[in-house]
């Protein structure tokens, strides 16, 4: 077997595959671009879903990637099996309707036993197939020529998501030898397929040829695909030769690092320090790459995900006596292993590392938070005398501060108490329950769309430089039917040359009007979409007959047209500005240039300062006013990259480009339509600014007419301000503004000293009225104070007169009910708590509270019940005494 590292193994699959007439596809993004099926890309097969459901039609059917993939359905296994990872890599190689069973298994033999290439013994290679699959095992036996014995019928080998393309599958088995095989030889999981460490399965090649239909019938599709799948990290492992995946130099020099920081435990030592080096090597190489495309942690969706990988990290870093943020040392350490295929850990380092570090240092404050509820847990079960933690608190501690159910029954356990597993282990099925409901409503996977991959028929755009242009009417779809004439309702049509633009690249469709040879308005047209195969497909509202093979006039809406670009060209524009204002880690996370307004999303860590928003608009507004040329190019992407073009986020890219320049300081690649100069945009000018996700804000902003009318509705609000105020001019408006506002903050702070006033006239009275339970004295009355804040003065007045041992106040506020209990220090060590005497009474106003054994307070929404609170400290204070 040969000696090869992870990089010459991933490159070498590449290399055979394109020598084999495939195009190679480079890895997407982790976090999906236009699929919300997915929470992110799970799969080397997620990225070409648009090849096989017929949305796209690919220039070459046959295609192969390396696909960098998170799952993190059964993320408690991670370290604790041997090929168990939250992040991985797929090797893949598909066929959309080209080659099938043939080629792919002879293909994936001689990838495996060339001496060319792997050089596997054929003699340690094993196959599964599907019972029914006659086809495939005659191939393996005839044609490859494997033995009987060494294929092996499995039922389960049939991938079938219950709905869409679905076929059987052949697995491709390695036999690590006798040194690896944990079970005895007649035991009935000891074969190629079996639950075994002996024979592990490298290759998967699904055969896609029917269509699962939803009353549960199989159809053969109209065309049969090859989808196959090969983990990077297993097949290192076994030409490699390791125990585990981890021992791979995917792995060691991450698990390396970990040991220099933790400067106490060694890998290989004992296998529970080993599961948390494995966890941290793990996790961290999903958490820099999910980072670097643009994920953040969050409390929601995929950024709950690395919110919660970052936390499992940091405690097993415990495990191993690290006790302070760690992990985003190791950012350079994953983007050095993995920088040959994939730089964009190590282009990103700094910004990964800043967003890890500071996750990590809020978590070190939430795992105080989540000790100092595991301590209140533990005191309220002494005090129940339960001695047990329920499950459901467990599972809080677990989901909310990441507390790993192992730490919860450590300390419990130090403590006398024990944990309800069973109860923990129903709350987690419970939100595994919720995912899958979740996952069930989405289907992953559509059927091919074999009419509109049928069309054939040329289509050119012309938009760049017309707006209007005769062309033949080419094809003619109305009711999921091609027809040669339609004269009402709506269709779809496709012309030879159109000067209407389609919608892509966040840029909408342009509409206008068709005319007849007679100059007659035969047709509108309401919207343009990309056919699968390229086309300009248009989708018009009939006037009058069209009928296909005959001359129209088309005629783009020039006015919506031109208002479309000027924002376009001001997204350019702002995308520069914003990656001067707030750095070029800030990227466009999508966007929408309309006729009315242009949206813009984009990725950033942390707020937007007001300030920081003026610069950009005043950047985009300079630019506008030097009149800066907007030349467009076409050229190969090699050239267009070394021009400095800036490609979008996620984007895919085919040989040949557009480059857009605005005055060498925007260069972006866009196939979108731009003014000639930038001052035909007029002006600039931002409408809001907010977040939309986890790591994602979005800014919405108006050019030209829009802005005017948005500058000109601001000065109608400030002249109806100054109206108000009684202004000759609305340049006076702030500084009045700011001298009404001096002024009410001065009647605010008369106020409270004449509240304050009141309330101490009131404590005069109230502290007067002692009341006795036996030997203890204490005070209970409903004052009129007006808030919470004032309570505790009149609290902090008692304390220093000293004046009995229990106070216990209460007021009406809007509506609702404060209440406030305190509790000398003398009375404390009796045993007597505010914060249990708040609990004991605030039921009475419809209401809950805590606090500190000294001082406690409670809100309801029952005021009408504070005489019976009132009530009810008394009797308690007499219940608790004897």
């Amino acid at each position: 077997m040969k000696n090869l590292s992870s990089a010459e193994i991933r490159q070498m699959f590449l290399d055979f595959f394109k020598s084999k007439g495939h195009s190679i596809e480079p890895s997407a993004s982790l976090v999906p671009i236009d699929d919300p099926t997915l929470l992110w890309i799970n799969s080397g097969v997620a990225t070409v879903k648009k090849y096989f459901d017929g949305s796209v039609v690919p220039d070459n059917p046959r295609i192969a990637n390396a696909q960098k993939s998170i799952r993190t359905n059964d993320i408690e296994n991670v370290g604790l099996t041997a090929r168990h990872q939250t992040m991985f890599e797929m090797l893949g190689n598909f066929s959309i309707g080209d080659y099938f069973k043939e080629e792919a298994i002879h293909f994936a033999w001689e990838f495996l036993t060339s001496s060319d290439w792997i050089g596997f013994d054929p003699k340690r290679l094993y196959v599964t197939v599907y019972p029914k699959d006659e086809e495939a095992k005659r191939i393996w036996q005839e044609e490859i020529g494997l033995s009987s014995d060494h294929i092996v019928e499995i039922e389960d080998n049939f991938w079938d998501i219950g709905a869409g393309p679905s076929g059987p599958d052949t697995e491709i088995f390695y036999d690590r030898g006798q040194k690896f095989n944990n079970l005895a030889e007649d035991d009935p999981e000891n074969y190629a397929g079996g639950e075994n460490e002996r024979y592990l399965e490298i290759w998967n090649l699904v055969f896609s040829e029917f269509n699962h239909k939803p009353e549960n019938t199989y159809e053969p599709l109209p065309s049969k695909n090859i989808d196959t799948g090969m983990g990077l990290e297993r097949i290192v492992s076994v030409i490699q030769d390791t125990p585990t995946n981890y021992e791979t130099d995917l792995f060691m020099p991450i698990i390396e690092e970990i040991e220099k920081i933790s400067g106490q435990v060694k890998y290989g030592q004992k296998q529970e320090t080993d599961v948390s080096f494995r966890v941290i090597a793990d996790h961290i190489r999903a958490l820099a790459f999910a980072i670097a495309d643009g994920a953040l942690p969050s409390n929601e969706g995929r950024g709950y995900v690395l919110r919660r990988l970052l936390r499992r990290a940091d405690m097993h870093g415990q495990k191993l006596h690290i006790n302070q943020a760690f992990l985003y040392q190791l950012v350079a350490t994953v983007g050095k292993i993995m920088n040959s295929y994939y730089p964009e850990v190590l282009q990103q380092q700094a910004f990964v590392e800043k967003v890890i570090k500071s996750e990590e240092e809020r978590f070190y404050e939430t795992i105080n938070e989540g000790m100092a509820i595991l301590d209140q847990l533990l005191a309220k079960e002494k005090n129940e005398q339960t001695k047990m933690i329920s499950g459901s608190d467990i599972f809080k501690l677990y989901d909310t501060y990441g507390f790993p159910v192992e730490l919860t029954e450590e300390i419990a356990e130090e403590s006398g108490f024990g944990v309800d597993h069973t109860g923990f282990e129903r709350e987690m099925e419970a939100q595994r329950q919720r995912a899958r409901n979740a996952r069930s409503k989405e289907q992953s996977m559509k059927l091919q769309s074999s009419l509109l991959t049928q069309i054939d028929v040329d289509s050119e755009y012309v938009g760049y430089s017309t707006l209007e242009t005769k062309s033949t009417l080419a094809l003619l779809l109305q009711n999921d039917k091609f027809v040669d004439d339609v004269n009402d309702g709506q269709a779809e049509v496709i012309f030879s040359q159109t000067p209407f633009y389609a919608e892509m690249g966040g840029q909408v469709a342009d509409t206008g009007v068709i005319f007849n040879q007679t100059g007659e308005i035969c047709a509108t047209v309401r919207d343009v979409q990309k056919a699968p195969k390229g086309q300009y497909l248009h989708q018009i509202e009939v006037k009058k007959d069209l009928q296909k093979g005959q001359e129209y006039t088309l005629q783009v809406d020039k006015d919506r047209h031109n208002r479309i670009i000027k924002n376009h060209t001001a997204t350019h524009l702002l995308h520069k500005a914003l990656k001067e204002v707030l750095g070029s880690q800030s990227n466009q996370a999508g966007s929408l240039v309309a006729p009315d307004h242009l949206r813009f999303d984009f990725t950033h860590f942390g707020q937007i300062t007001a300030e920081e928003l003026q610069e950009m608009e005043k950047i985009v507004n300079e630019k506008i006013w030097q009149a800066l040329p907007v030349t467009t190019i076409e050229t190969d992407i090699d050239t267009a990259k070394n021009m400095g073009a800036m490609a979008l986020f996620g984007e895919k890219y085919g040989h040949e480009v557009r480059v857009v320049n605005i005055a060498d300081w925007s260069i972006e690649l866009c196939g979108g339509n731009h003014v000639k100069n930038t001052e035909d945009i007029g002006i600039f000018k931002i409408v809001s600014e907010a977040g939309i996700g986890a790591g994602t804000r979005r800014i919405d902003a108006v050019t030209s007419k829009e802005a005017y009318q948005q500058f000109k509705e601001q000065e109608n609000e400030l002249a109806k301000a100054a109206e108000i105020l009684k202004l000759p001019r609305i340049s006076e408006v702030v500084a009045k503004t700011e001298q009404l506002q001096e002024q009410l903050q001065q009647m605010q702070k008369e106020n409270e000293k004449l509240s304050s006033k009141m309330a101490n006239q009131q404590a005069d009275n109230v502290f007067k009225d002692i009341k006795y339970a036996g030997n203890l004295s204490y005070i209970a009355a409903q004052v009129n104070v007006k808030d919470m804040n004032q309570l505790r003065q009149l609290a902090d007045q008692w304390k220093q007169q000293n004046i009995s041992d229990v106070l216990v106040l209460a007021t009406e506020s809007n509506g609702k009910a404060n209440l406030l209990t305190a509790v000398s220090k003398e009375t404390i060590a009796k045993g007597i708590k505010a914060g249990d005497l708040i609990k004991a009474i605030a039921p009475k106003v419809s209401g809950g509270g805590g606090g500190r054994p000294d001082m406690a307070q409670a809100g309801g929404k029952n005021p009408d019940g504070i005489s019976q609170a009132l009530e009810e400290a008394g009797r308690w204070l007499e219940k608790d005494l004897f």
